[in-house]
């Protein structure tokens, strides 16, 4: 009896066995993770995103699988202006919805006042006004148009973005979206910004979007070169099917490259 209270005892005084502690396994944020959150926390799949953003959907995916481990500032600028963040939280360098220490968004830390001006303000050194293409019917009645710059419209983008975004000056035009072909990404009345230094057959960057003269008529689609020709796609394809023109109809129906689409903007309506 006297053995086993010793044994009791002793065994009050051991030292109780602590639980192992688990050391939690952050994990790498990049493109790929953001974009997967992203995906899921507005609930669209890859596929709706190519239609909503026109980034191709191989792209997307290599992006998804990490085969694509730094993807091109063109495609992550348009899939943060979609989501509405930024580059570099898409990248994954800075968390999305993160605020600085006095409270605000690092994305709008930097906004200034807006400064008014229209077709009589002077143009700034870092600025550059860009004309405005537009149809023009050649005679009345006749059904025949030419593409033309517009002596009065134009927009305004800073030196520094069109630099970025490797379009000479004097190379830029703006178009306007007609029509319902190029829907969701693209609505009736939309404005895009082209560059013309890239207007040729070569150039083509399949399922990029780009301006085209269509014998007079201005249009915005998605490219894709073919062994005999191009193929002109619309998001809206339910609606406009593909449209596949050998090199003799390119040719025959007078389309070429006006050039290719850069930049993007439409009121929210």
């Amino acid at each position: 009896m006297l053995h086993e209270k010793c044994i009791e005892n002793a065994n009050q005084h051991l030292p109780t066995p602590k639980s192992p502690i688990i050391i939690p396994v952050m994990q790498k944020r990049n493109v790929s993770t953001v974009l997967r959150e992203l995906l899921d926390r507005d609930r669209i799949s890859p596929t709706e995103l190519h239609r909503r953003t026109g980034v191709p959907q191989s792209t997307l995916s290599r992006i998804l699988s990490g085969k694509i481990v730094d993807p091109s500032d063109k495609h992550i600028s348009r899939i943060a202006e979609y989501f509405r963040v930024s580059t570099d939280q898409l990248r994954g360098r800075v968390a999305v919805g993160a605020l600085r220490d006095d409270g605000r968004d690092p994305m709008h830390s930097e906004l200034k006042d807006i400064s008014l001006w229209d077709d009589d303000t002077p143009v700034n050194d870092d600025e550059v006004s860009i004309p405005f293409l537009r149809e023009v019917e050649l005679a009345a009645g006749s059904g025949s148009f030419v593409i033309e710059e517009s002596e009065k419209a134009s927009l305004r983008f800073g030196k520094r973005s069109l630099r970025h975004n490797g379009v000479q000056f004097d190379q830029a035009k703006c178009v306007t979206v007609r029509g319902n072909s190029m829907l969701p990404v693209l609505r009736d009345g939309a404005t895009v910004g082209v560059n013309a230094g890239k207007s040729a057959i070569g150039d083509i960057v399949d399922g990029d979007l780009y301006a085209i003269n269509h014998n007079g008529q201005l249009r915005v689609k998605q490219l894709y070169r073919l062994p005999s020709g191009i193929r002109l796609r619309s998001f809206n394809r339910d609606e406009h099917p593909d449209e596949d023109y050998s090199f003799q109809d390119i040719q025959d129906e007078q389309i070429s490259i006006l050039g290719h689409v850069f930049w993007w903007g439409m009121y929210a309506r």
